[in-house]
Protein backbone atom coordinates (compact mmCIF):
# COMPACT_ATOMS: atom_id res chain seq x y z
CA UNK A 1 0.00 0.00 0.00
CA UNK A 2 1.41 3.12 -1.35
CA UNK A 3 0.70 5.67 2.09
CA UNK A 4 1.40 9.15 2.11
CA UNK A 5 2.17 10.25 5.82
CA UNK A 6 1.05 13.87 7.04
CA UNK A 7 4.19 15.00 9.24
CA UNK A 8 4.79 17.64 11.56
CA UNK A 9 8.12 17.09 12.22
CA UNK A 10 7.21 16.18 15.84
CA UNK A 11 7.86 12.41 17.52
CA UNK A 12 4.10 11.46 16.42
CA UNK A 13 4.37 11.87 12.78
CA UNK A 14 7.99 11.36 12.22
CA UNK A 15 7.23 7.46 14.77
CA UNK A 16 4.73 6.74 12.18
CA UNK A 17 6.53 7.83 9.00
CA UNK A 18 8.98 5.08 10.19
CA UNK A 19 6.19 2.79 10.82
CA UNK A 20 4.41 3.18 7.51
CA UNK A 21 7.94 3.07 5.39
CA UNK A 22 9.02 -0.46 7.58
CA UNK A 23 5.40 -1.91 7.22
CA UNK A 24 4.02 -0.46 4.09
CA UNK A 25 5.23 1.92 0.90
CA UNK A 26 6.31 5.64 2.16
CA UNK A 27 4.81 7.46 -0.46
CA UNK A 28 5.99 11.34 0.61
CA UNK A 29 5.84 13.19 3.69
CA UNK A 30 3.28 16.07 3.94
CA UNK A 31 3.63 19.19 6.20
CA UNK A 32 1.60 22.23 6.52
CA UNK A 33 2.61 25.98 6.44
CA UNK A 34 -0.70 27.46 8.41
CA UNK A 35 1.56 30.39 10.00
CA UNK A 36 2.32 28.37 13.16
CA UNK A 37 4.42 31.07 15.48
CA UNK A 38 7.42 29.09 14.72
CA UNK A 39 8.48 27.46 11.54
CA UNK A 40 11.20 24.99 13.40
CA UNK A 41 8.72 22.08 12.88
CA UNK A 42 8.73 22.28 8.88
CA UNK A 43 12.47 21.74 9.25
CA UNK A 44 12.37 18.72 11.12
CA UNK A 45 9.89 17.08 8.80
CA UNK A 46 11.87 18.26 5.98
CA UNK A 47 14.95 16.22 7.71
CA UNK A 48 12.99 13.47 8.25
CA UNK A 49 12.10 13.04 4.46
CA UNK A 50 15.80 13.21 3.70
CA UNK A 51 16.53 11.00 5.84
CA UNK A 52 13.50 8.49 4.38
CA UNK A 53 14.80 9.14 1.05
CA UNK A 54 10.77 10.43 0.42
CA UNK A 55 9.33 13.38 -0.92
CA UNK A 56 8.29 16.24 1.29
CA UNK A 57 5.30 18.46 0.25
CA UNK A 58 5.34 21.52 2.21
CA UNK A 59 1.21 22.52 1.89
CA UNK A 60 1.49 26.70 2.15
CA UNK A 61 -2.01 27.53 3.90
CA UNK A 62 -0.91 30.82 5.82
CA UNK A 63 -4.24 33.00 4.56
CA UNK A 64 -5.93 30.24 5.60
CA UNK A 65 -4.39 29.95 9.10
CA UNK A 66 -4.19 33.78 9.24
CA UNK A 67 -8.27 33.47 9.29
CA UNK A 68 -8.26 31.02 12.52
CA UNK A 69 -7.63 33.49 14.95
CA UNK A 70 -7.60 32.84 18.48
CA UNK A 71 -5.17 30.37 19.08
CA UNK A 72 -1.93 30.54 20.69
CA UNK A 73 -0.14 28.73 18.06
CA UNK A 74 -0.96 31.53 15.60
CA UNK A 75 -2.10 34.31 17.06
CA UNK A 76 0.34 36.76 19.69
CA UNK A 77 -1.34 34.47 22.72
CA UNK A 78 1.25 33.14 24.87
CA UNK A 79 1.30 29.49 24.70
CA UNK A 80 0.03 28.35 28.11
CA UNK A 81 2.11 25.76 30.37
CA UNK A 82 0.81 22.41 31.82
CA UNK A 83 -0.54 19.29 31.36
CA UNK A 84 -3.22 18.73 28.42
CA UNK A 85 -6.10 17.93 30.62
CA UNK A 86 -6.03 21.87 31.96
CA UNK A 87 -8.76 23.79 30.50
CA UNK A 88 -6.25 26.18 29.26
CA UNK A 89 -5.29 23.91 26.80
CA UNK A 90 -7.94 25.05 24.55
CA UNK A 91 -5.81 28.10 23.74
CA UNK A 92 -3.72 25.58 21.62
CA UNK A 93 -6.74 24.74 19.59
CA UNK A 94 -6.81 25.99 15.70
CA UNK A 95 -10.29 25.41 14.68
CA UNK A 96 -10.80 22.20 12.24
CA UNK A 97 -7.13 22.33 11.53
CA UNK A 98 -6.97 18.51 10.87
CA UNK A 99 -10.04 18.63 8.83
CA UNK A 100 -8.38 21.70 6.60
CA UNK A 101 -5.36 19.82 6.28
CA UNK A 102 -6.99 16.16 5.82
CA UNK A 103 -8.93 17.30 3.14
CA UNK A 104 -5.99 18.38 1.29
CA UNK A 105 -4.36 15.60 2.31
CA UNK A 106 -6.73 13.40 0.15
CA UNK A 107 -6.68 15.43 -2.82
CA UNK A 108 -2.64 15.33 -2.87
CA UNK A 109 -3.36 11.65 -2.43
CA UNK A 110 -5.49 10.88 -5.04
CA UNK A 111 -2.88 13.36 -7.62
CA UNK A 112 -0.10 11.01 -6.99
CA UNK A 113 -2.17 7.72 -6.96
CA UNK A 114 -1.32 7.11 -3.66
CA UNK A 115 -3.61 4.19 -1.83
CA UNK A 116 -3.70 5.84 1.93
CA UNK A 117 -3.49 8.62 4.12
CA UNK A 118 -1.90 8.02 7.54
CA UNK A 119 -1.88 10.78 10.19
CA UNK A 120 -0.92 10.43 14.13
CA UNK A 121 -3.81 11.12 16.36
CA UNK A 122 -3.55 9.35 19.52
CA UNK A 123 -5.85 8.88 22.59
CA UNK A 124 -3.94 11.43 24.20
CA UNK A 125 -5.27 14.33 21.72
CA UNK A 126 -9.08 13.64 22.82
CA UNK A 127 -9.08 15.87 25.72
CA UNK A 128 -9.46 19.40 23.86
CA UNK A 129 -9.13 18.55 19.84
CA UNK A 130 -12.15 17.26 18.44
CA UNK A 131 -11.05 16.27 14.75
CA UNK A 132 -8.52 13.93 16.69
CA UNK A 133 -11.49 11.73 18.12
CA UNK A 134 -12.63 8.09 16.84
CA UNK A 135 -16.00 10.07 16.18
CA UNK A 136 -14.70 12.23 13.36
CA UNK A 137 -11.87 9.97 12.12
CA UNK A 138 -14.42 7.81 10.90
CA UNK A 139 -16.93 10.59 9.75
CA UNK A 140 -14.12 12.11 7.87
CA UNK A 141 -13.15 8.84 6.16
CA UNK A 142 -16.82 8.19 5.24
CA UNK A 143 -17.04 11.60 3.95
CA UNK A 144 -13.96 11.02 1.80
CA UNK A 145 -15.08 7.73 0.44
CA UNK A 146 -17.96 9.95 -1.07
CA UNK A 147 -15.99 13.09 -2.04
CA UNK A 148 -13.67 10.60 -4.15
CA UNK A 149 -16.04 7.83 -5.20
CA UNK A 150 -15.33 6.56 -8.92
CA UNK A 151 -12.34 8.44 -8.99
CA UNK A 152 -9.89 7.10 -6.33
CA UNK A 153 -10.23 4.78 -3.24
CA UNK A 154 -7.64 6.10 -0.58
CA UNK A 155 -7.78 4.65 2.97
CA UNK A 156 -7.25 6.79 6.11
CA UNK A 157 -4.63 4.84 7.94
CA UNK A 158 -4.56 6.33 12.07
CA UNK A 159 -2.91 3.43 14.06
CA UNK A 160 -2.51 5.26 16.77
CA UNK A 161 -6.18 6.44 17.61
CA UNK A 162 -6.72 4.45 20.34
CA UNK A 163 -3.43 4.12 22.03
CA UNK A 164 -1.51 7.13 23.90
CA UNK A 165 1.65 8.59 23.10
CA UNK A 166 3.75 6.26 25.31
CA UNK A 167 2.61 3.75 22.73
CA UNK A 168 3.52 5.88 20.26
CA UNK A 169 7.07 6.12 21.90
CA UNK A 170 7.56 2.21 22.15
CA UNK A 171 6.59 1.96 18.66
CA UNK A 172 8.83 4.22 17.14
CA UNK A 173 11.38 2.86 18.99
CA UNK A 174 11.00 -0.26 17.21
CA UNK A 175 10.82 0.88 14.16
CA UNK A 176 14.12 3.36 14.26
CA UNK A 177 12.74 6.61 14.60
CA UNK A 178 15.60 9.63 15.61
CA UNK A 179 13.04 11.07 18.48
CA UNK A 180 15.92 12.65 18.92
CA UNK A 181 15.61 14.51 15.77
CA UNK A 182 11.70 15.58 16.45
CA UNK A 183 10.40 18.42 17.53
CA UNK A 184 7.21 19.25 19.50
CA UNK A 185 8.05 22.00 21.54
CA UNK A 186 4.67 24.87 20.67
CA UNK A 187 7.47 27.98 21.77
CA UNK A 188 10.08 27.26 19.34
CA UNK A 189 13.34 28.02 21.47
CA UNK A 190 16.53 26.89 21.13
CA UNK A 191 15.48 23.84 22.99
CA UNK A 192 12.23 22.36 23.78
CA UNK A 193 11.01 24.82 26.96
CA UNK A 194 9.64 21.53 28.97
CA UNK A 195 6.58 23.77 30.00
CA UNK A 196 4.20 24.23 27.95
CA UNK A 197 1.53 21.03 27.16
CA UNK A 198 3.54 19.11 23.74
CA UNK A 199 6.87 19.33 26.07
CA UNK A 200 4.90 18.14 29.13
CA UNK A 201 3.34 14.70 27.26
CA UNK A 202 6.63 14.01 25.75
CA UNK A 203 8.25 13.95 28.70
CA UNK A 204 5.34 12.02 30.45
CA UNK A 205 5.17 9.61 27.51
CA UNK A 206 9.15 8.67 27.85
CA UNK A 207 8.85 8.15 31.38
CA UNK A 208 5.67 5.68 31.18
CA UNK A 209 7.33 3.90 27.84
CA UNK A 210 10.26 3.22 30.03
CA UNK A 211 12.74 4.77 27.59
CA UNK A 212 15.26 7.07 28.07
CA UNK A 213 14.22 10.26 26.72
CA UNK A 214 16.96 12.13 24.05
CA UNK A 215 15.26 15.88 24.44
CA UNK A 216 16.66 18.48 25.68
CA UNK A 217 14.23 20.73 27.89
CA UNK A 218 15.21 24.42 29.27
CA UNK A 219 12.92 22.93 32.00
CA UNK A 220 13.06 19.61 32.56
CA UNK A 221 11.45 18.44 36.02
CA UNK A 222 8.16 20.94 35.05
CA UNK A 223 6.50 17.68 33.74
CA UNK A 224 6.00 16.26 37.40
CA UNK A 225 4.28 19.32 38.87
CA UNK A 226 1.92 19.61 35.94
CA UNK A 227 1.05 16.62 35.89
CA UNK A 228 0.42 16.51 39.90
CA UNK A 229 -1.70 19.29 39.29
CA UNK A 230 -3.87 17.54 36.55
CA UNK A 231 -4.39 14.71 38.57
CA UNK A 232 -5.32 16.50 41.75
CA UNK A 233 -8.16 18.79 39.65
CA UNK A 234 -9.83 16.09 38.14
CA UNK A 235 -9.63 13.69 41.37
CA UNK A 236 -11.69 16.87 42.81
Amino acid sequence: MKTMVICSGGMDSVALAHKVAAEQTLAGLITFDYGQRHAKEITFAAAAATRLGVAHHVIDIRTIGAALTGSALTDDIDVPDGHYAEDTMKLTIVPNRNAIMLTIAFGLAAAQKADAVATAVHGGDHFIYPDCRPGFIDAFAKMQAEALDGYADITLYTPYVHGSKADIALDGAAHGAPFAETWSCYKGGDVHCGRCGTCVERREAFHIAGLPDPTIYADPDFWKAAIATADKKGAS
